[in-house]
């Protein structure tokens, strides 16, 4: 029997099924990369335990993820400038599978760091096309719900993939948890190829992506992001120990702690694309205000299991919608090159992710406990406040021409 595939369709631009469809599958791209770069943090203990590792030591593989979307989100986007979105998709996702089966190979903690920092080379400039292809097939008037669905496939792994994966690594050993990822991956490949539509020649360059670079008020917004976005990674690169060792929850409890934070992360998503789409920088400012009292409240609050929960569930909300809006705020700095500008917001998030987990291990290593990274995550976040106060008061680039 002979078995024919069809090409993959291309919806045409405006058609509410086809941006559906191409939706859905960058969304599930935003599933796989969520379930892999968050899984790390809930199974810290047992990739310690196998590698024989401390946490402040296995918190550099997450730090080397870190720094490896910090560095490919600007590189590879410019890189591939004139190289059709649709194929970049599918190239990147390709590249982030590999890495993924090569993580859950590693034989020591030195190989992990590497294959982390290779896994998260991919991230960033995935986000930032996918997020200029949702916008495109959405269409006017509707970019900050395209790119806060992208976003939620992001955020929806924390409830299902990262709690399901923590649980899978909990039981069976993290490598299968890391196997199963590279199969997720997989499956996307599969979705991006399917649904995502080639929307004709990219009106970009290389010189086009580097002269966006030269551009004030985009790097202060980002060092206000980079900054302000620690104070989440402060606290969540070490919730694991936190929740069993301050909060006295079971090692079971860590999945289902987690899976209510990803439902507050989901919330936020969806929360702050519909306010993005109303005030940009009041959703900003809002972010960074809210982001700081939910640190406060899960200060004062972790040595109980509710009390932890619940920090946890409303930091979940505020981060992202803070997280959201920031992505929008960027894309809107450098309208010559939104992808470039999409793809630095998930650069900085990554400068917090790396110097949140790198603050919030300083404070526990020496000796203050593993409430006070929420405290030095308090201010990381109020010093972001400020520097985008700062971006503020910077002229605006001028929008491009339509053609």
């Amino acid at each position: 029997m002979i078995v024919t595939v069809a090409p993959p369709r291309s919806p045409t631009r405006g058609s509410v099924q086809g941006a559906g469809w191409a939706l859905f599958a960058l969304a599930l791209g935003g599933f796989t990369i969520g379930t892999t770069e968050f899984a790390t943090m809930g199974l810290l203990p047992q990739i310690g335990s196998d590698l024989q590792a401390s946490d402040p030591v296995v918190g550099h593989a997450i730090t080397a993820y870190a720094v490896g979307v910090v560095v490919g989100a600007p590189l590879l986007t410019v890189a591939a400038a004139r190289m059709s979105r649709r194929r970049l998709l599918l190239l990147l996702m390709g590249s982030y599978t590999v890495a993924n089966v090569l993580s859950a190979a590693a034989p020591s903690i030195e190989w992990l760091v590497a294959g982390r920092f290779l896994a998260g080379l991919p991230h960033g400039a995935f986000f930032g096309v996918g997020a200029a292809v949702g916008s495109a097939v959405a269409g006017p008037g509707r970019r900050g719900r395209a790119v806060a669905m992208m976003m939620t496939g992001l955020t929806v792994a924390n409830v299902v993939g990262v709690p399901i994966s923590t649980a899978v690594g909990q039981a069976f050993g993290w490598r299968v948890a890391f196997v199963l990822i590279g199969v997720l991956g997989g499956i996307t490949l599969l979705g991006l190829w399917r649904f995502v539509p080639e929307q004709g020649p990219v009106e970009s360059s290389v010189r086009q992506e580097l002269g966006a670079l030269a551009n004030g008020p985009l790097w202060v917004a980002f060092v206000g992001g980079a900054v302000g976005f620690g104070g989440l990674f402060a606290v969540y690169t070490y919730v694991a120990p936190t929740v069993t060792r301050v909060a006295g929850m079971s090692e079971s409890s860590v999945p289902w702690v987690l899976a209510v934070m990803g439902v507050g992360m989901t919330v936020g998503t969806l929360l702050g694309g519909r306010l993005a789409d109303r005030s940009v920088v009041g959703t900003v400012l809002g972010g960074f205000v809210s982001t700081g009292l939910s640190l406060v409240l899960f200060a004062l609050t972790a040595t109980s299991p509710v009390g932890a929960v619940a920090g946890l569930f409303l930091l979940g909300v505020t981060s992202q919608v803070l997280g959201l809006a920031m992505q929008t705020r960027l894309m809107d700095l450098s309208p010559r090159a939104q992808s470039l500008g999409a793809a630095l917001c998930h650069s900085a998030l990554n400068v917090g992710n790396a110097g949140g987990a790198f603050v919030g291990g300083l404070v526990i290593a020496g000796g203050w406990g593993y409430v006070a990274p929420a405290w030095a995550g308090l201010g990381l976040t109020v010093v972001g406040l400020a520097v985008v106060l700062v971006s503020l008061r910077t002229p605006r680039p001028a929008p491009a021409r339509t053609v």
